[in-house]
């Protein structure tokens, strides 16, 4: 399935907003909100889409990818760069993670020239963190926000002998 990063839209954004994941994953649903909109439109958002250039997923990079109350506890110190990613809920639990995160992946490296990546997680979501260590990350650190764990993860790259 090839895919292909691009600016994000208002369209794509909408579409967004409206996404509605089955429990436990609901956690990410997001109600329709300017302040959101306004989030994915004017921060570092990028949408990816499949093949047919339908919406299959989004990522974003940098201070939009981090939960500022993990900052003051130093869950952001090192010089990573964060991003954080969803993909269309119709299209999660099928084996497509790995593509799709891989994507991501080479995407903003290249993107911001960057080799070491985070991504906070939440705790629960077992089935990324499996994902996220079949592809190199580790955890690093855990932090309680709202009643949910969340855990700070890293990539680094690999050192050639």
């Amino acid at each position: 399935m090839p895919l292909r990063i691009t600016t994000m839209t208002e369209s794509f954004a909408d579409q967004i907003m409206e996404w509605n994941y089955e429990p436990p994953y609901d956690f990410y649903n997001s109600e329709p909100d300017e302040e959101f909109r306004k989030e994915l439109l004017e921060c570092s958002y990028y949408a990816i889409l499949d093949e047919e250039g339908q919406l299959f997923g989004f990522c974003c990079t940098g201070s939009s990818a981090q939960i500022p109350i993990a900052i003051p506890l130093g869950a952001y110190d090192e010089d990573l760069l964060d991003f954080g990613l969803g993909m269309k809920p119709e299209s999660t639990g099928q084996g497509r993670g790995k593509e799709f995160l891989s994507f991501v992946l080479s995407s903003i490296a290249e993107i911001h020239n960057r080799q070491s990546f985070r991504l906070t997680v939440a705790k629960f979501n077992e089935r990324a963190i499996r994902l996220y260590t079949q592809l190199g990350f580790s955890e690093v650190t855990s932090f309680d926000y709202g009643g949910t764990t969340f855990i700070t993860m890293i990539k680094m790259p690999v050192s050639g002998l």
